[in-house]
């Protein structure tokens, strides 16, 4: 039967989904297994080595450090502090407290070492802590992000990374109160330091120089963010987490941790605008330099004493004569990547090019709509489980006379079968004409035979775009569905194999197969649906098609069982979609819908060669 080659078609693009399922998702959750196994050793090595007493003599930047260069980090001798707390207590803080941020400031260095975020937990548990985004230092976990300046012999001491601040005035940093920062060097330099945030994640740094000094001085003015450890679980393939930028004429960089531990430095041309700083897959620090002075931005890493990654930047110097003064902006974003609120800061703070913060991927054409959309029903719905299933009908909607055409040339193809098996059995010994006969009879009775993968090549790209929302976007991110999904961006919790939780048994602590056992109520309905849709056609006269044909859905069941909840329940619902769509189009054709005799031939006894 000529549907067979619609079905090799259909079984071609299948093993596509595989491959790439197998690059995309499979090989770098092995990575990650492997990756975590490492980072969690050198964390226990880390913390083993944190509780051993410091030795004396470490390392320690000078006072004044080389002009043209972003100083060092005293304190990096490869000791470290296992306590949070301990660590936040052993110097003096301002505290910070908006609607989303809670944390505080380090006097020493104005550093921006601790903050967590209010709306967001490491769990879908009510209970659960809250992500803490930035730590001291002294953690084996320290992130920070850090602002000050680099001076000469001429200007004498800077605010630097150990620079301990007195704070005037205000000692609780909110939305409506700003803190002011002041430190006096011994050449008659004044720094005054003014740091306010909004409600959401962006502090603005304001720091103004004043020259009470004799003679003219010049100094440049820096910023980094700094980590000592990388996340947890490596980044798949299609994510992007590490050291990331956009500067100058190279536009964005995404340098990766791996690469940047190769290279140790990159330093792409100087820029006047633009941001830089480390990226994770919902959380990220960035700073937006100054738009006054030209900066070298700067990715790097240091395997001396701790390692760690740093982006960084640094002015050109300034200029500030005898009783004159000069003030520097620098913005640091610290937070939560929510679409909205990045595309907002992009437009209202004309930060170049700030959404690609947002790992959109090389098909944002079609990502970017995909959650718009999503996003919109959502708002409609109240429920973004609600809002995939809307979104599924929309996309139906919109390439429903594509798939009405596609499912009409199936049909058609389903009537001429016998002429066709007519022809097969007339040049059964002649291929060229036969093949000649077919394509005579589909032009004649207007058949396209290759239409019926239509459907199957429209739901390609919008599978894909879906899965890139719903792993990147935050907004995702422990969103419920109904009953047992909490978590439309985390796989289906439940499994056949412990009975969907009857049993206490954890198929997931299996090893290597794992993943597999994790065959949850979604996948298994999606399975159904699919093996339904591909019963509403013959099956393949040939016992290998006819096999293929038959185990492919449950290959597909346990292939998506650790796929997104949220991508499951789209192909489920897709599925049964396009059985109602294909089954009311083929009856309107007159063709016979092929499915309860399908079913009913699964069970039929097959004949033995005997009989």
């Amino acid at each position: 039967m000529e549907n067979n080659r619609n079905f090799f078609i259909t079984i071609a693009l299948s093993v596509l989904i595989l491959v790439l399922w197998q690059v995309f998702y499979m090989n770098p959750r092995v990575e990650a297994q492997r990756e975590t196994a490492r980072i969690e050793a050198e964390r226990v090595a880390a913390e083993q080595k944190a509780a051993q007493p410091a030795q004396p003599g470490g390392a320690t930047d000078p006072a004044v450090p080389p002009q043209g260069a972003v100083p060092g980090i005293p304190g990096t001798d490869g000791t470290s502090e296992a306590n949070r707390e301990k660590a936040l207590a052993s110097g003096q803080r301002v505290r910070i407290d908006t609607p989303s941020l809670t944390g505080s400031i380090n006097l020493t260095g104005a550093r921006l070492d601790d903050l967590r975020l209010n709306d967001y937990r490491l769990t879908v548990e009510p209970g659960s802590p809250t992500i803490e985004l930035l730590n001291p230092q002294a953690l084996p976990t320290g992130y920070f992000a850090e602002v000050g300046f680099v001076g000469s012999a001429a200007t004498g001491a800077v605010p630097g990374p150990d620079t301990v601040w007195a704070v005037e005035g205000n000692q609780t940093l909110t939305p409506t109160t700003p803190v002011t920062l002041a430190w006096t060097n011994d050449k008659g330099l004044t720094f005054k330091r003014t740091i306010s945030v909004d409600n959401d994640y962006m502090f603005t740094i304001s720091d103004t120089v004043t020259n009470s000094g004799t003679a003219e001085v010049s100094l440049a003015n820096y910023g980094r963010v700094t980590r000592f450890d990388k996340p947890l679980h490596a980044a798949a393939y299609v994510l992007h987490e590490g050291l990331i930028g956009v500067t100058g004429e190279e536009g964005l960089q995404e340098i990766g941790y791996s690469t940047i531990e190769e290279d140790k430095q990159v330093s792409p041309g100087k820029s006047t605008d633009g941001w830089l700083g480390i990226t994770d897959k919902y959380w990220a620090v960035a700073l937006v330099p100054s738009a006054k002075q030209p900066f070298q931005p700067r990715f790097a890493y240091f395997p001396d004493g701790r390692p760690r990654y740093q982006s960084d930047f640094l002015t050109d110097a300034i200029t500030i004569a005898p009783g004159q003064s000069a003030t520097v902006e620098t913005m640091v974003f610290a937070g939560a990547k929510e679409v909205a609120q990045i595309n907002a800061y992009e437009k209202d703070r004309q930060i170049r090019q700030f959404e690609l913060l947002i790992d959109w991927g090389w098909f944002y054409f079609i990502t970017k709509p995909m959650f718009w959309l999503i996003d919109n029903l959502y708002k409609l719905l109240g429920n973004f489980g609600l809002a995939i299933i809307a979104t599924t009908v929309v996309v139906k909607a919109v390439f429903f006379p594509l798939a009405n055409k596609s499912y009409k040339s199936m049909a058609n193809m389903k009537k001429v079968q016998p002429k066709m098996l007519e022809i097969r059995e007339k040049y059964a010994d002649d291929k060229m004409k036969q093949q000649q006969a077919m394509m005579e009879l589909y032009k004649t009775e207007k058949i396209n035979p290759i239409a019926g993968c239509w459907p199957v090549l429209i739901q390609i790209p919008v599978f894909f775009a879906l899965y890139k929302v719903l792993y990147i976007t935050i907004e995702m991110r422990h969103a419920p569905f109904f009953g047992w999904i909490q978590d439309l961006a985390a796989p289906d919790p439940t499994s056949l194999f412990n009975l969907f939780g009857l049993l206490s048994f954890d198929p997931s602590t299996v090893p290597v197969f794992g993943p597999f056992l994790m065959l949850g109520v979604w996948p298994i309905i999606m399975g159904i649906t699919m093996f339904l849709q591909m019963r509403m056609n013959p099956t393949p006269p040939d016992p290998t098609q006819a096999m293929i044909f038959n185990w492919m859905p449950l290959m597909f069941t346990f292939m998506l069982a650790s796929f997104p909840a949220g991508l499951v329940i789209y192909w489920a619902w897709n599925n049964f979609l396009s059985i109602l769509q294909q089954g009311v189009i083929m009856k309107r054709q007159g063709a016979k819908i092929e499915l309860w005799d399908n079913l009913a031939g699964l069970f039929k006894r097959k004949p033995t060669p005997a009989e």
